[in-house]
């Protein structure tokens, strides 16, 4: 049902040491805001909310001068680094109570803010989760677009409900957010979680930028570890490709017995070092493949059990709200 009331609109910035980037894009998001305003698509009071994820350089102290410069900047401080996922579920918890609609995004400006106008268009249509997707990447290096695809695909394959090309650049509604904080899991993988949620849903298409300025803080190395927290926070496949490759070295085991049996019963037994070593190292090589996914497993619960807070804000540039939920 299209919603009539015009939303209070929260756009929320993990920020982790962006002192290079930040008085670029934060002028950007603001007036961006002042668009949407204008337009009469979201109300006077909302505003832009930067989240500070224990940041080592100059980033919180600008997003406190930017608060105390324009009352539309807000800004939350992590306690410490926490990563990106936790920084941005923090910044969502926070304002869920004081808006309406969310529309997370990266500090970088790589993602094209003009989007936001068809995401609040889908959210006024009746959408309570827009998604930002990216329709090609051509700026991308070879390499890069590469290792994306294979990222999408793998996570499709393990079973992990996504949204081709899309990262984090979203909107929300209060709604969908009230049910996302039902999920308490201390593993974050949001590009997985969301679609859990539900409710009525659609894309918004755009072409992606170059950074504005600083450097890429999501190298490789993250990229992979994302994809291994979000398979073993979303999946048990896995675990069951573990089980079925284990059955089909057990059968060729097998296979392996009858055959140096009968050959010692027809008296052609050879001695052969060179076989024996190629076995050992195989069989060796998949109970240790094995042992490390059912390891990973165990550390995920082992740490959900802990009940841990996901994070712990320290800092505010405005008053505490009245009713706040623990990360």
């Amino acid at each position: 049902m299209p919603k009539s009331e015009t939303p209070i609109l929260y756009i929320v910035i993990p920020c982790y040491n962006e002192e290079e980037v930040l008085p670029v894009t934060a002028p950007l998001f603001r007036q961006k805001l002042l668009d949407l305003r204008a337009a009469g698509k979201v109300a006077e009071t909302s505003r832009v909310l930067f989240v500070n994820d224990g940041s080592r350089d100059r980033t919180w102290e600008i997003i406190s001068g930017l608060a105390a410069s324009q009352p539309e900047y807000e800004g939350v401080c992590l306690s410490r680094n926490r990563g990106h996922q936790n920084a941005l579920l923090a910044g969502l918890m926070d304002c869920r109570t004081r808006c309406d609609i969310t529309i997370s995004i990266d500090c970088d400006g790589q993602d094209d803010i003009n989007a936001m106008d068809a995401m609040v268009d889908a959210y006024l249509s009746g959408c309570d989760v827009v998604y930002g997707v990216r329709s090609s990447r051509e700026t991308d290096t070879a390499f890069k677009r590469g290792t994306a695809q294979a990222f999408y695909r793998l996570m499709e394959r393990m079973g992990v409900e996504t949204v081709y090309n899309h990262a984090d650049y979203r909107l929300m509604s209060s709604r969908a957010l009230v049910a996302l904080a039902e999920f308490r899991e201390v593993n974050l993988f949001l590009r997985g979680m969301v679609p859990l949620v539900g409710f009525k849903s659609t894309s918004v298409y755009y072409e992606r930028h170059e950074r504005m300025a600083g450097e890429s803080h999501y190298p490789l190395s993250k990229m992979v570890g994302l994809a291994v927290d979000g398979i073993t926070s979303l999946s048990i496949k896995p675990i069951r490709l573990v089980t079925f490759f284990g059955l089909a070295a057990s059968l060729v085991g097998l296979i392996g017995i009858i055959w140096a049996l009968a050959t010692w019963a027809m008296g052609h037994t050879v001695s052969g070092w060179a076989s024996m070593v190629m076995v050992i190292c195989f069989f060796g090589g998949v109970q240790m493949l094995s042992l490390g996914v059912i390891g990973e497993y165990v550390g995920k619960t082992y740490l959900e059990t802990k009940r841990r807070p996901r994070y712990i804000i320290s800092e505010r540039t405005e008053e505490e709200p009245e009713r706040t939920e623990e990360g």
